[in-house]
């Protein structure tokens, strides 16, 4: 995960098809940039607590929302300029 983490910003210029070229044009897109603000700020609170039993869970699942929004983002900016499109 810690490679993919790094390795996953060197894809972000490849998956950016959008006709647009910030995220000022994209409402929902910036409410997930916030939301991945929040995650990586959970995350790096994670990463300092010890490896306990309610941690390790808190970090799995942070981890999966962060690879989630390299998901996410692109679907949703194909959505917006579709429908500004109609």
């Amino acid at each position: 995960a810690l490679v993919m983490s790094i390795a996953i910003l060197f894809f972000l210029p490849i998956l950016h098809t959008s006709k647009s070229q910030g995220l000022q044009f994209y409402p929902m897109n910036q409410i997930l940039f916030w939301y991945m603000f929040i995650i990586v700020i959970l995350l790096t609170w994670i990463g300092a607590r010890p490896v306990e039993d309610p941690y390790i869970l808190t970090g799995q699942i942070l981890t999966v929302l962060y690879f989630l929004y390299y998901i996410i983002n692109p679907i949703i900016s194909k959505i917006w300029d579709k429908t500004l499109n109609y």
